[in-house]
């Protein structure tokens, strides 16, 4: 499968290569976007390295597809978006995502999410995409439920980090309910 470039009104989003891993670190690093990500900040840029080389891998094993959100105006490189778990045959995938700070409240995220949903339904034809969130991550939670995804409960101890269990949110958007 070759990789899908996609575009919104003001991004691109790209496959994720070892030239953004500066720019990618630089996210990944940051404590404000790692808080609620359900993984630690990364510490090197081997770190980043190794990160994408593990998206590599994952869509190369059709398991899932992580894009690089570059903004078509400066060439920014500015954050990721995701499907994880993806399964073809069982027609579903989870939806993540992760912004530099300097890009928070832009709308940049529910653009990204809003193209790869379409792509995820009309493209790969899926039922279902899922979302896991902090329960405090409200910015991330109330985004979900604007662009139509429902809250399915709660995952008692669901993520592991900062060396502790943590509970998480469930949604989840089915092809039947985009409007």
């Amino acid at each position: 499968m070759e990789f899908p470039k996609l575009e919104t009104e003001r991004l691109q989003l790209v496959q994720i290569t070892k030239e953004h891993a500066q720019s990618y670190f630089n996210i990944m690093s940051d404590e404000k976007v790692t808080k609620y990500y359900g993984m630690n900040p990364l510490i090197s840029i081997e770190d980043a390295i190794k990160m994408i080389d593990s998206f590599q891998k994952t869509f190369e094993g059709i398991k899932g597809i992580r894009w690089g959100m570059i903004v078509k105006e400066t060439g920014d490189f500015v954050g990721t978006i995701g499907l994880n778990n993806l399964n073809i045959g069982s027609k579903k995938a989870e939806i993540g995502y992760e912004l530099h700070p300097a890009y928070w409240n832009k709308g940049f995220t529910t653009e990204a999410v809003k193209e790869v949903l379409r792509y995820s339904f009309d493209d790969l034809d899926l039922f279902r995409i899922g979302a896991v969130t902090y329960p405090q991550n409200t910015a991330s939670n109330q985004l979900l439920l604007r662009i139509g995804f429902k809250k399915e409960g709660l995952l008692r101890g669901y993520i592991y980090q900062n060396n502790q269990s943590h509970d998480a949110f469930v949604f989840s958007l089915l092809h039947t309910e985009v409007k």
